[in-house]
C-alpha cells in the first residue's frame, strides 16, 4: 500500500496505518533529532513527543502527500523547543566521544554547525543530513524556495570561512 493511502487511513482513525507510517520515518526522525539535540535520551524523547503530537493532530493534514514534511516539521519544532529550554550547545558536555563512537567527524561537523544561527542550522540539517530538496525545505520552513537557496548559500559561506581560516562563525 502506498504512503498516501496509509495517510488517508490514518486520518480516518486507523491506528495500525498510523503506526506503519511512523515506523517508516522512525530512523529518519531519530537521526534528525540526534543531530539537533546531540543527546540520545533527548532525541528519543523528541521522537516520542513528535509521534504523540502527530497522532493527536493527524486529522489536520490537508495533503496526504506531505505527511513526511508535516511530521518532520513537528519534530523540528519540538527539537527547537527542547534546545531553547536546555541551552546545551556544547557537544563535549552532552556526549562522551570515545574511540568506538560512530562517525567521529560527523560529531565535529555537527558541533560547528550548531554555532550557526538556528535558521541556517535547520536548513543545513535538512539539506545535507536528511537529503531534502530545496522545494521540500521551503514547504517545511514555510518560506520561498529562493530564500532557502540564499540562506543555504550564506550558511555554506560561513562554514567554508570557518574551515579555511579556522575562524569564528
Amino acid at each position: 500500500m502506498d504512503e498516501q493511502a496509509l495517510v488517508r487511513r490514518a486520518i480516518a482513525g486507523d491506528e495500525g496505518a498510523f503506526l506503519h507510517l511512523i515506523k517508516q520515518y522512525e530512523q529518519t526522525m531519530y537521526r534528525m533529532a540526534f543531530a539537533y539535540l546531540k543527546n540520545e535520551h533527548d532525541a528519543i524523547e523528541a521522537v516520542q513527543e513528535a509521534t504523540y503530537r502527530s497522532l493527536k493532530k493527524i486529522h489536520t493534514i490537508k495533503e496526504p502527500g506531505y505527511f513526511g514534511t508535516w511530521l518532520v516539521r513537528i519534530l523540528l519544532n519540538i527539537c527547537h523547543d527542547m534546545r531553547e529550554k536546555s541551552k546545551r550547545f556544547d557537544l563535549q558536555e552532552d556526549i562522551e566521544i570515545g574511540d568506538d563512537a560512530p562517525n567521529h567527524e560527523c560529531f565535529e561537523i555537527t558541533d560547528i554547525i550548531t554555532k550557526l544561527p538556528i535558521e541556517q542550522q535547520e536548513l543545513i540539517f535538512l539539506k545535507y543530513f536528511q537529503d531534502y530538496k530545496n522545494q521540500d525545505i521551503a514547504i517545511l520552513q514555510n518560506i520561498p524556495e529562493g530564500t532557502v537557496k540564499s540562506r543555504l548559500h550564506a550558511a555554506l559561506k560561513k562554514l567554508r570561512l570557518y574551515f579555511t581560516e579556522k575562524g569564528e562563525l
